[in-house]
């Protein structure tokens, strides 16, 4: 078996273990390896302005709110905006800070015909250290993973 069918095995797993509603949950580093192997693939960051300017994003991440800045209100418009910059067909990767509003993403995506919403575990910046700060225990900035700072 390759390690991109290993690699989306076990992420289908993980799903059915989780129940959740979508295809798969990858860790940062799966998702890292899934996007140089499967050239269709997309991974979209559903973070805020302020987070990709401020903080990072991922490089090649295509950017859509799932909230916005300031006040986190509900983008009312992300369901357009994905179909506008993504084919319905393509793998695609959610990523927010921790995978919590990529969970959301991922299950509104395949809810509404996408046909493979994966969900990036621990997100960009990953759990706390024990100083409180974020993106050096796990996650994509955590793992050493390529991203850049606007």
């Amino acid at each position: 078996m390759s390690q991109q069918n290993e690699i989306l095995q076990r992420a289908h797993e993980r799903a059915e273990q989780l129940g959740l509603p979508y295809s798969g949950a990858l860790m940062p580093d799966e998702a890292h390896a899934l996007l140089a192997s499967m050239p269709a693939a997309r991974l979209i960051d559903v973070r805020t302005h302020a987070e990709w300017q401020f903080v990072g994003t991922p490089e090649n991440a295509i950017k859509i709110e799932w909230k916005c800045w300031p006040g986190m209100t509900p983008n009312p418009n992300f369901l357009e905006q994905l179909k506008h910059q993504v084919d319905k067909e393509q793998a695609l990767f959610f990523l927010c800070r921790t995978g919590a509003r990529s969970h959301d993403a991922a299950t509104m995506a395949a809810s509404h015909g996408f046909s493979e919403c994966y969900n990036v575990l621990e997100g960009f910046e990953g759990e706390h250290n024990p100083a409180g700060q974020r993106g050096q225990v796990n996650g994509w900035k955590g793992r050493g993973l390529p991203w850049s700072q606007g």
